[in-house]
């Protein structure tokens, strides 16, 4: 621990740093237990997308406290800080930390259980806002050691379409002072706390979503041959789509084409329904194939509707694009991750048909977006993201918070 003094929340320190990994890793040590409280008033108190009009305020009030430079609104709720080191236009990166939630009601028993009913941080956002806080608090207190600025972008909005970070870029977050490059870490419950993992290159996929409405005409189930029926259409239309991926696409691209929903109007075990309606996901690790399986499956889907007597309305809603690690960023900060970590506590990672509003800051500026830690077998915290058991090892936070840090500083030419 740091002999340091407080003196009105400001931290003094004693001697000048000479090792700037031994400072980090004291200064997480030391804001461990305030970004741990950081981390359970936001898990306490979610907000859904584009709702975080809160946790907005409350991230602003801790930089405030702080005195770290910021402001609050970008994109409706989010957050952009500047830490400004020596010579701060000489080199400038960016970090960060989604602060959005999900519409799931949790299942844990813990102190810190969400009290907002049918809203839970179920994907590890206030692990990644806590960690930022973290990051951000020791970047400040070091600011005379290094030179460059930092941009802390607390953004809202990635579970929703169009993505936060697509409209944080819209509203100039990479302009004025325009970064170099950006890092962002997403929680890992497959990964034990304490360690991180890199992909660079490809990372993650795009996401579209699909809606069809089938459309035919209804009558009586005992006699069929009155009728137009779209439910059969449609069993004929998923089962022809499905060929998209498995006959048109080139092997050698990851590609999913999945329908997770199904409704017809009204109806019954006697009824065959005027129109059905069907909802799924497409992802893809390449934007050119991307592009032509969107044709592809709107003409499949109208002719096969139109050869049976009916129609479709085939929409797609274009969602994030694929994620890209920029090789030689990943690299140095995989290998910066082992010189903080240990090379026992960092892991390269496979590609994720998952995707990421992080993929449109990737499509700017060289980024990199890596996993961290969160998962503690021994303790029962095993639950993927996305479920009402979801909860992390609060060690995690110290990792988190100090290899942003360290990030931040290697990449401004720390050494």
């Amino acid at each position: 621990m740091l002999s340091g003094s407080f003196v009105l929340g400001v931290l003094f320190l004693p001697r000048r740093f000479e090792n700037m990994k031994e400072d980090i890793l004291s200064l997480a040590r030391q804001f461990h237990p305030d970004v741990v409280a950081h981390r359970r008033h936001l898990h306490a108190h979610p907000e859904l997308s584009f709702q975080e009009v809160e946790t907005g305020k409350y991230v602003a009030a801790r930089l405030a406290e702080w005195g770290v430079q910021h402001k609050l609104g970008m994109a409706g709720n989010g957050v952009v800080a500047l830490i400004r080191g020596k010579n701060p236009n000489k080199r400038v990166i960016a970090l960060r930390g989604d602060m959005d939630a999900l519409p799931i009601r949790e299942a844990n028993e813990v102190p810190y259980k969400s009290q907002n009913e049918g809203v839970m941080h179920a994907c590890g956002h206030d692990v990644h806002t806590a960690s930022l806080l973290g990051a951000a608090r020791i970047l400040h207190e070091l600011r005379k050691h290094f030179e460059g600025t930092v941009k802390c972008i607390f953004q809202p909005g990635e579970e929703k379409l169009p993505g936060g970070a697509s409209i944080m870029i819209r509203e100039g977050v990479l302009q004025r002072p325009r970064p170099v490059s950006i890092f962002g870490q997403h929680v890992h419950p497959p990964l034990h706390a304490g360690m991180a993992g890199f992909r660079p290159g490809i990372y993650m996929a795009s996401a579209d979503e699909i809606f069809v409405t089938v459309k035919g005409r209804g009558g009586h189930g005992a006699m069929p041959h009155d009728c137009i029926d779209p439910v059969v259409i449609t069993a004929q239309m998923i089962v022809s789509l499905q060929q998209l991926v498995s006959r048109y696409c080139d092997p050698g691209i990851p590609s999913v084409l999945t329908f997770g929903k199904i409704n017809s109007t009204g109806g019954a075990t006697n009824i065959i329904p005027n129109e059905v309606k069907l909802e799924g996901t497409f992802r893809t690790m390449n934007e050119k194939w991307r592009v032509e399986a969107h044709k592809r499956m709107k003409r499949i889907a109208e002719t096969m509707a139109k050869s049976m007597g009916g129609a479709c309305d085939f929409n797609i809603l274009k969602g994030y694009p694929v994620l890209f690690n920029n090789e030689a960023l990943t690299l140095r900060a995989k290998q910066w991750a082992v010189e903080l970590l240990g090379a026992d506590k960092v892991v390269d990672l496979p590609m994720r048909m998952t995707s990421e509003d992080f993929a449109f800051y990737s499509q700017e500026m060289p980024a990199c977006f890596y996993r961290l830690g969160t998962g503690n077998p021994a303790r029962g915290i095993t639950s993927p993201v996305h479920t009402n058991t979801f909860d992390v090892d609060e060690s995690a936070l110290e990792t988190g918070m100090g290899l942003m840090a360290w990030l931040a500083v290697k990449e401004l030419g720390i050494s």
